[in-house]
């Protein structure tokens, strides 16, 4: 290293010597010039063709190999190397890439497969060749710019004349040195709608679509900038109550690591599992055995929670432009694409015409040679500087009509015109020639005049020839999340050694308290007033004198706690009633009013908020006439649980009994439907399904014949076709029209959902039959149109009352046939009026606001008032 490039500054100490060197000169250059050759002509694509180098040179390879017929990739990755010493494994492997996206290259032999993640053969066995939409888009060597290949030997192209936004349908990934770029593969058919929309001024929204389909949420795409996120799932079916079925995958995964993450899910014990089939061969399936017991609905939101059934991919917009990197969303990547193909649509009209208006400049001098026997004025010219001027002054007077003045070169060509076709030519042909070049020209001058709407038509003709085939694979949704605490598989057991304060996974030996996860957060209340909440772990303490232990749901608004308990020693005793929404983890809380020696006299914990009656017993001190009565929980306000609580007594407390189990004083949980999530919730968004109580069910009838009640859990799923939700009222029939293709017959059927635990088809099972109309309306009213019949008049419209029609019978009779008369089609009208019986209110409490208020006088008030919402968890009440 000479002096020049290395300067030392020497620090000179007693102890140390501090040596700073300073890279300059090649070191500092080389690794800015190895980062830009990594950017320019390894990572990233063009924005002007779509292409990274090694890409635009196989294709330029192929270009060259082009006969129609197929080559062994192993030639045209030799073929490659001409132009660039890339290595054949890398070569090869980027030729496979592009051949798997199924649209440059037309494949033969195994290439591979994108869903199972087999690689492809060998570059020896398989074979390919230019695809018909490549021939089309991708090549014209007249407007191609062109350079030297590395050893200047040959030429390739700066760019290839890419006439799509090639970039977008195919995608692009890269790492380079100090920056990256993933750009989402988007759909064939959406691309060229939005450049036709580019083109009109219309504006215009593209999203990813993925060749390995699945559903897919693009909220937060951000136009495929740093910082978008999609979120991709795979597609999950319930095929039967004990086995999913996975038939579509998310993007960047593949059958293998999809299956291997849901074993390992499995083996933590986050979701649980009898085994996996994986029979993808052309298409995905892969069936998931469930155990008897667990929930399908609950499984699939835990495979999306917790294996590659759903992923997030972060889209980076990052291109070439100019040697240069250039970070761009997808939207103005599909505006340059278009605007830059309307740019090569032009220079190709224009040299298109500048050849058109040649041949008709040749042919009509070719005309004036050969008509005015211009050739015989050459016989006595004896040089050939006398040959071109004879010509030259014999064209003279006929040539005022042409476009240009005419060149030596164009003399030179009228010389090379052989007798045999002089003697032979047609005058009206070669006007006929003329006149067709001169309609050509007018064409080419017309395109030119409306450029856009000529890229328009060249748009369309693409999708026409091309975009069969090519339809959105990836559904768009948006996807609700998924709260792991309530899909996670209780894989465990919680234990807790009540007088020693301990909880935990390995107290084998102690009570058993319930099944958790290990992600789950545990609330413990003790005898002394205190609360905490703590992650579960292998053992814990959290104080000594534990009253109740459970798994603690945040923002669990339903789930009340009733408490009486003393304030201090001797002093008075107080009742309380309050939810435990939120906390801070491991940190200890007093429910009581803070005095010293406080005891809790009663604790129980509901989970739909129940109030139950306890009787009070004092004990025998002075001259106290009542010494026992009964306390209603219904008549204590629920209130926050830094509330003090309302006066029991003053007196001492010798026990309290628990007299009567109580019913929900919480008003019905109202429950929604988000259509477009497809999910249940508790908070407003969609339409109102009902208001619920303990026992209330939903109905869900689907378009294929199907019906069943669910409990109103927020994890539950719905198929696509399903047709009726609603509250299920037990006693209310539902009326179905559906036609039997067995019997070729439409048949009346009324009928009660006998058992509310079972899916069950109450049409036939023939491939034919279809429902037509279903009602869960008391008195359904029915059109009948009837088809017309040869030779006959049509019969007028019949009006059908269901409730007469047919008797309420089993859900599996076959029905009363409608009509024998052909029938064209079946029109729901408006029921008969009737009054539905009503239903009996639990008990006489609302919620008014967040407050839950009794008709009946209240005790005595405190502090701050509570929520309420759900819980699922059974009560537990303790005396002491």
């Amino acid at each position: 290293m000479s002096e020049d490039n290395i300067d030392l500054i020497n620090n000179n100490n007693d102890d140390s010597q501090e040596t700073i060197t300073k890279v300059t000169g090649m070191y500092k250059e080389w690794f800015l010039d190895y980062a830009s050759y990594v950017i320019l002509e390894r990572a990233v694509p063009a924005i002007e063709d779509g292409f990274k180098p090694v890409q635009r040179r196989i294709m330029h390879s192929m270009k060259d190999l082009d006969d129609g017929r197929y080559n062994k990739v192993a030639n045209i990755v030799g073929h490659t190397m001409q132009y660039h010493p890339h290595g054949d494994a890398s070569i090869a492997d980027a030729m496979v890439q592009i051949g798997q996206k199924d649209l440059l290259i037309d494949t033969q032999g195994n290439w591979g497969n994108i869903l199972t993640g087999d690689s492809a053969a060998a570059s020896r066995y398989i074979e390919a060749r230019l695809s018909k939409f490549a021939l089309d888009v991708v090549y014209n060597p007249k407007i191609t710019e062109w350079q030297a290949s590395y050893d200047g030997r040959r030429k390739e192209p700066v760019n290839l004349p890419v006439m799509f936004p090639l970039l977008l349908a195919q995608g692009g990934e890269g790492i380079a040195v100090g920056l990256s770029t993933k750009i989402l593969p988007h759909n064939f058919i959406e691309l060229i709608d939005a450049s036709v929309k580019h083109l009109q001024g219309k504006r215009f929204t593209i999203l990813p679509d993925f060749p390995t389909a699945g559903i897919a949420d693009f909220t937060n795409y951000n136009d495929g900038l740093r910082g978008g996120k999609v979120r991709i799932r795979a597609k999950i079916s319930q095929l039967d109550k004990n086995t999913l079925v996975i038939t579509e995958i998310p993007y960047g995964t593949n059958t293998s690591s999809l299956i291997d993450s849901i074993l390992k899910a499995n083996d933590k014990g986050k979701i649980k599992i009898k085994k996996i089939e994986d029979n993808t061969a052309a298409d995905v399936e892969i069936l998931v055995h469930l155990p008897s017991g667990i929930s399908p609905d609950k499984t699939i939101d835990a495979l999306y929670a917790f294996t590659n059934c759903e992923t997030s991919i972060s889209p980076l917009g990052c291109v070439i432009e100019d040697n240069k990197p250039l970070f761009v969303g997808v939207t103005e990547m599909l505006r340059r694409s278009t605007d830059n193909t309307v740019q090569l649509l032009k220079q190709e009209l224009e040299i298109r015409l500048g050849e058109f208006e040649e041949q008709w400049h040749f042919a009509s001098l070719e005309r004036i040679f050969i008509e005015n026997r211009i050739y015989r004025d050459i016989e006595e010219e004896e040089t050939w500087q006398g040959v071109i001027d004879a010509i030259d002054r014999g064209l003279q007077p006929h040539v005022k009509h042409l476009k240009r003045a005419v060149t030596e070169e164009d003399i030179v060509r009228l010389t090379e015109i052989r007798i045999k076709r002089i003697s032979k030519f047609d005058i009206d042909k070669a006007q006929q020639k003329i006149d067709a070049l001169e309609e050509q020209i007018a064409e080419v001058k017309h395109h030119l005049a409306n450029l856009i709407d000529y890229a328009i038509t060249y748009f369309t003709r693409l999708k026409k020839e091309y975009g069969k085939g090519r339809e959105r694979q990836t559904e768009i949704r948006v996807f609700d999340d998924v709260d792991a605490t309530k899909v996670v598989i209780r894989n465990t057991k919680l234990y807790v050694n009540k007088d020693e304060g301990f909880i935990g996974t390995s107290l084998r030996r102690d009570e058993y308290v319930c099944d958790c996860s290990d992600i789950d957060d545990i609330i413990v209340f003790t005898k002394e007033g205190k609360m905490m909440v703590t992650k579960v772990d292998t053992k814990t303490f959290v104080g000594k004198n534990i009253i109740h232990v459970a798994v603690f749901k945040k923002k669990d608004k339903r789930t009340i706690y009733n408490m009486i308990y003393r304030d201090g020693k001797g002093g008075s005793s107080y009742v309380k009633r309050f939810a435990v929404t939120s906390m801070t983890r491991d940190r200890e809380y007093d429910l009581t009013n803070g005095s010293g020696n406080s005891v809790v006299l009663y604790f129980s914990a509901n989970p739909n908020g129940e109030a139950e009656v306890v009787t009070v017993m004092l004990r025998q001190v002075g001259s106290i006439k009542k010494l026992k009565w009964d306390l209603d929980f219904a008549d204590i306000l629920i209130k926050g649980r830094t509330s003090k609580g309302n006066l029991v007594t003053k007196y001492s407390v010798k026990r309290i009994e628990l007299k009567e189990k109580g019913v929900s004083t919480l008003k019905p949980r109202k429950i929604w439907f988000d259509d477009t999530v497809q999910r249940l919730n508790v908070d407003g968004r969609g339409e109102l399904v009902g208001e619920f109580r303990g026992e209330d069910r939903i109905l869900i009838i689907t378009q294929s014949g199907l019906i069943k009640t669910i409990t109103p859990e927020i994890t539950a799923r719905f198929d696509n076709d399903m047709i009726v939700m609603e509250k299920w009222i037990p006693k209310k029939p539902i009326s179905a029209i559906y036609f039997d293709g067995d019997k070729e017959r439409y048949y009346v059927k009324r009928f009660l959902v006998e058992n509310e635990n079972k899916i069950e088809s109450f049409i036939s099972d023939h491939d034919n039959s279809q429902l037509e109309i279903v009602s869960t309306d008391w008195r359904p009213m029915v059109e009948v149109v009837f088809a017309k019949e040869r030779g006959k008049d049509r019969k007028d419209n019949l009006e059908v009352n269901l409730e007469e029609f047919i008797a309420i019978k089993g859900i599996n009779a076959l029905g009363n046939q409608l009509t024998k008369d052909k029938i064209n089609q079946i029109n729901l009208l408006d029921s008969l009026p009737y009054e539905a019986p009503k239903d009996v209110p639990v008990d006489d409490m609302e919620v008014v606001e967040e407050e839950v208020v009794s008709h009946k006088k209240e005790i005595e008030d405190s502090n701050s008032p509570s929520k309420d919402d759900k819980s699922e968890d059974s009560g537990q009440a303790t005396l002491f």
